[in-house]
C-alpha cells in the first residue's frame, strides 16, 4: 500500500470554501515546503518537498480556491475555516487501506505555517505520518 497519495492529499488541502473574510494571505509568487517523518517500526528517512505557486487577489477572493487539487479518495470529515487559518479532519481509503489525517494552517500574510499528522495501517504495521509545512511570499508573481 502506498503512502504518497495520502500525504500528498493531505499535505497539499488546504481547503478554503465557505469562507466569508479574504485569507490573510498577501498575493504574490509563494514557495511552500513540507517535511514529513514517518514514525513506526521501519525506519523512513524524512522526506521534504517544495514547490512555488502564484496566487493572485482573484484566488484568494473565488469562494472554490484551493491551493492545490486534492486526490480522489478523500472525504472531507470536519473543517473550520477563518481568515486567519484552517483545521480540518479527513479520511482517506486507497488500495484497501484507510488514513486519518488531522491538519492545521495559520495564514499569517506573507508566510504560512502549519502541520497534518496522519494514521495509518499498512503493511508494515501501523504509521505515523507527521508533516510541517511552511510557506513564504517571494515577491511579485
Amino acid at each position: 500500500m502506498s503512502l504518497r497519495p495520502w500525504v500528498a492529499a493531505a499535505v497539499l488541502m488546504f481547503p478554503l470554501t465557505a469562507l466569508a473574510d479574504t485569507p490573510n494571505i498577501v498575493p504574490g509568487q509563494w514557495q511552500f515546503t513540507s517535511t514529513t517523518s514517518v514514525k513506526g517500526d521501519v525506519p523512513i528517512p524524512d522526506q521534504t518537498d517544495s514547490h512555488q505557486e502564484c496566487i493572485v487577489q482573484g484566488d484568494l477572493d473565488d469562494a472554490d480556491f484551493q491551493f492545490l487539487e486534492v486526490e480522489e479518495g478523500c472525504e472531507l470529515l470536519e473543517h473550520n475555516v477563518s481568515a486567519d487559518g484552517v483545521d480540518y479532519r479527513m479520511i482517506c481509503r486507497a488500495e484497501g487501506g484507510e488514513a486519518n489525517i488531522d491538519g492545521r494552517m495559520d495564514f499569517l500574510g506573507e508566510r504560512v505555517e502549519g502541520s497534518v499528522n496522519i494514521d495509518t495501517e499498512s503493511p508494515m504495521g501501523q504509521m505515523r505520518l507527521e508533516t510541517a509545512i511552511e510557506g513564504e511570499r517571494l515577491g511579485e508573481c
